[in-house]
């Protein structure tokens, strides 16, 4: 008899692989999945019900409410056409003459709703309660929340009825210390919960060390590591037709998110630095707009490219023309600090060596492996100085292309898999 999951993610679920992964190691261990997370009314092609195989299900919840978006088309009707404006104005004088008391708080609730972040609340609140209505039709054994903004849905599914069910924490950031979470709201909120759960599960044992001295306990420890790749996958794109470049040019790669803390604007500091290469990032995110100014203003044009982000299947296919890949978080919280880093181990399953940042977790594994070289990523003459040295040195770059050939049969999900089951079967 399978046991039914019911699972949370705060995203359209489109590009999370993680999630993928252990939803598709649970379904194909003795567990059903139902997968809740949020719609994206911008991609048409986007269903809200979707069959990933026999046991595991995905649930796609309305992101706008009906009434905000009625609202918004009035609105808009109003400001696009003045004749409509104007019979709206004189049905308002109109009523307000009639009702003065039901018109004006209308008029005043409708601005507020749509010109302030009561709207964001609004869309928040809304999207947090079909989530739990969906998480409540169904019967099921186990709750399963992915970070901090789908733990109350979790918790209120799951403890708040007569016969409780059992609630996993996974944990796939440091909400205490993280970029965008400054406010002390998220570390109050999850030590609220926190006592309240079943079970937790975070990234490494940094995080998990950190975890135990805030919490008293040691959470499951799953490290992020992606699939490794199958023979029939080994077909690429080919990047240097796409970006126009010559065939022998040496591609220096970032792939992910396109955000603050990442060293991004390190690499482009950098690019002129480059003996040769051309620097390619592969995604989108809040900077890149930032990013493409940089490079406009430094006249990089011809050294710097931009491509959007890629479908997650489909990027081992991007990656596996690169020279040299990059991860160069900032120190800017405990959060990067501590990372390891799921794009550090997407590298070397496509046999691309790294330069990488100097922290516990990333250290450990390119410096343990011989996969690349680590510099401190606060400062882009040292990151331009170790890809110079693998852009001179073939033979040491060979070498480390090598050790990824190693290092893939040991970083990898189809082993790190027997962690998170045992997680699940302790519960």
């Amino acid at each position: 008899m399978r046991k039914n999951v019911c699972m949370f993610v705060w995203n359209h679920f489109t590009n999370d692989a993680r999630v993928l992964r252990e939803c598709t190691a649970l379904s194909e261990n003795g567990y059903a999945v139902d997968l809740i997370c949020i719609h994206d009314p911008n991609n048409p092609d986007l269903k809200q019900y979707e069959e990933v195989n026999e046991h595991f299900h995905v649930h796609r919840v309305k992101r706008y409410p009906s009434s905000l978006l009625f609202m918004k088309k009035a609105y808009r009707a109003l400001l696009t056409y003045k004749v409509l404006a104007l019979i709206a104005f004189l049905l308002w004088l109109g009523a307000a003459y009639i009702a003065p008391y039901v018109v004006l708080p209308v008029t005043i609730v409708a601005a507020l709703l749509l010109k302030t972040k009561l709207q964001v609340v609004w869309v928040r609140g809304s999207i947090i309660l079909r989530m739990i209505l969906k998480g409540r039709k169904k019967k099921y054994e186990i709750y399963h929340s992915n970070d901090l903004n789908t733990l109350p849905q979790g918790f209120i599914c799951s403890k708040l009825r007569f016969k409780r069910k059992y609630l996993v924490y996974d944990s796939h950031e440091v909400q205490t210390s993280r970029t965008g979470y400054d406010s002390g709201v998220y570390a109050k909120m999850e030590s609220f919960f926190i006592n309240k759960i079943d079970s937790m599960i975070v990234e490494n044992h940094t995080r998990a060390k950190y975890n135990e001295d805030l919490y008293g306990f040691y959470p499951n420890v799953v490290y992020n590591y992606p699939f490794r790749p199958k023979k029939k996958q080994q077909q690429q794109v080919n990047l240097h037709e796409r970006l126009g470049l010559p065939a022998n040019e040496k591609i220096l790669l970032y792939q992910g998110g396109i955000q603050t803390g990442r060293g991004l604007e390190k690499l482009v500091q950098a690019a002129p630095l480059f003996k040769e290469g051309t620097l390619v990032f592969i995604g989108d995110g809040r900077i890149k707009p930032e990013l493409e100014r940089m490079v406009a203003e430094m006249k990089l044009e011809d050294r710097v490219k931009f491509i959007p982000k890629v479908p997650l299947q489909d990027l081992p296919k991007y990656t596996k023309n690169a020279y040299l890949g990059f991860q160069v978080l900032n120190n800017v919280c405990f959060n990067h600090y501590s990372a390891s880093s799921n794009k550090l181990f997407e590298y070397i399953m496509s046999d691309v060596p790294v330069v990488a940042c100097d922290f516990p977790e990333i250290k450990k594994v390119v410096e343990g492996e011989h996969v690349g070289l680590c510099v401190d990523s606060h400062d882009y003459k040292e990151i331009a100085s170790a890809v110079n040295q693998l852009l001179q040195d073939s033979a040491l770059r060979a070498t480390m292309s090598n050790n990824c050939k190693t290092a893939k049969f040991k970083y990898n999900w189809e082993s790190e898999q027997v962690q998170f089951l045992k997680a699940y079967q302790a519960i």
